[in-house]
């Protein structure tokens, strides 16, 4: 689940008035047409007819060619629109950061984040009113656009050897189809991680492993000295079991190829492939293991995911380690502090062959429109220079490795960020990819089945949720 924590909002409010023109009624007719309803969210008009295939361009020569040209003015005056999801204070922040590039180049840069992103952007793609830029955080969405000729080859628009230099090769190949480079990644958050409590932790002489035999190792010890490893639930409403559903995939990525992953988010490969099946499998025996998790099943299933790790800050802790992305301290008891009362470690490798893989949610930007300006400023998204603001706030992760690990100068964005820099694949969360009524419906109620059972029953459980892909 693509989720910032357990207080998640709906997508709603509204952007700037300034930068954001309403669609007339000839645009709300085009979108009727295409989709049944329109936006809650205003979007930006486009400022010029905006063809249904990407458009050659006289662009100049040279690395990053446009965006040197923009600097000079020489694109002064002119309009690029710029499409994404993210909306209130996320959106407000996006917004404020492309200040630096209207002002060093006097180019109208016109945001608009919108509700029911995919399908109104859909609608505008199929119907020959594609945005310039387009944020996407699926692959899938991606290679829908590329396979239908709507996108940029943006080896054509960077510095290819420069963006490879700079970004993880899981960046790379999840941006591309068949070789060539569509998606730029802008911004990343990372799941692949485990909680646990310093102090305890030093003092009950336990070291932070560094492979998945030594975390199941740490486990058995900490059951030897009387008390349970594992702080895990996963109650959260009519969301409950997604806490597990990244548990698998996390564990899928160390067990087997990316691609693998790939055909799994795509239905490619069924459901229960053996694959997944032994992922499974392996989150079930750190699981469900006696003694492995406090409570056992009836806390796993009956406690809110805000409140797993709370019984690590008890003294002595009655448990001790607790996947989770870093969003949880929010949620800790009143006066712990992330990086002192707790840290966390990067879940550990499985299989060697695998790499350093992360789990996480991720956006990259697309490019429809081939015009200089437009270009400009996806070269200018390759640069440390337009995360720089945002990465000073202490909460945003860039996806460039670029960034100066020295920039993230607190908790927990500078564990994160050497965690990114050090990945060699990275993956968006698969049941985000997947049909809702299976990554946000089958899913999450199997897992909750699965749980109720102690563990018992997965080829059967993962045979229902196969059996219900739409």
């Amino acid at each position: 689940m693509h989720d910032p924590g357990p207080d998640t909002n709906q997508r709603g409010g509204s952007m700037r008035a300034r930068r954001l023109i309403v669609l007339g009624a000839v645009l709300a007719l085009a979108f009727s047409a295409c989709t049944g309803a329109a936006s809650e969210e205003p979007s930006a008009e486009p400022t010029e007819a905006a063809s249904a295939e990407p458009q050659p361009t006289d662009a100049p020569s040279g690395p990053n060619a446009e965006l040197t040209a923009a600097m000079a003015g020489e694109y002064d005056g002119e309009t690029v629109d710029i499409f994404a999801q993210w909306i209130d204070a996320e959106g407000q922040a996006f917004d404020d950061s492309l200040d630096a590039f209207r002002d060093a180049t006097g180019i109208n840069v016109v945001y608009s984040g919108i509700t029911n992103y995919e399908t109104v952007l859909t609608a505008r793609v199929e119907g020959g009113l594609a945005p310039d830029i387009a944020q996407i955080a699926q692959a899938g969405t991606m290679r829908k656009f590329a396979e239908a000729g709507k996108l940029v080859d943006l080896d054509t628009v960077l510095d290819g050897d420069q963006v490879r230099a700079d970004y993880s090769p899981g960046f790379i190949d999840a941006g591309s189809l068949d070789g060539t480079l569509y998606g730029l990644f802008y911004k990343q958050d990372l799941k692949s991680i485990v909680w646990y409590p310093v102090d305890a932790f030093e003092a009950a002489g336990y070291e932070v492993p560094e492979t998945w035999d030594d975390l199941v190792a740490l486990s058995d010890e900490i059951v030897a000295d009387g008390s349970n490893p594992w702080c895990t639930t996963i109650e959260h409403g009519d969301a409950s079991g997604w806490v597990l559903t990244d548990w698998i995939e996390d564990v899928l990525l160390r067990t087997a190829p990316p691609e693998t992953y790939d055909q799994w988010v795509a239905h490619e490969i069924p459901f229960n492939d053996p694959a997944v099946i032994n992922a499974a499998n392996l989150v079930g025996e750190m699981l469900f293991t006696e003694d492995y998790t406090y409570g056992g099943s009836a806390r796993i299933n009956g406690t809110w995911v805000g409140d797993s790790q709370t019984p690590m800050f008890d003294d002595p802790p009655k448990c001790w380690l607790h996947k989770q992305a870093a969003w949880i301290p929010d949620f800790w008891p009143e006066g712990t502090v992330a990086g002192e009362d707790s840290r966390f470690f990067y879940f550990p490798p499985i299989d060697e062959e695998f790499g350093n893989p992360v789990l996480g949610g991720s956006d990259m930007f697309l490019l429809f429109n081939d015009k200089p300006a437009a270009r400009a400023l996806m070269q200018w998204f390759s640069t440390v220079e337009s995360v720089e603001e945002r990465v000073a706030t202490g909460s945003f992760l860039a996806a460039s490795n670029a960034v100066p690990l020295d920039l993230y100068d607190s908790y927990p964005m500078s564990g994160l960020a050497e965690i990114a820099q050090n990945a060699t694949v990275s993956r968006n969360d698969a049941s985000d990819g997947m049909p809702a009524a299976v990554g946000q419906g089958t899913f999450w109620d199997g897992m909750v089945k699965w749980v109720s059972q102690n563990g018992e029953g997965t080829e059967e459980i993962f045979a229902e949720i196969e059996a219900s892909w739409p």
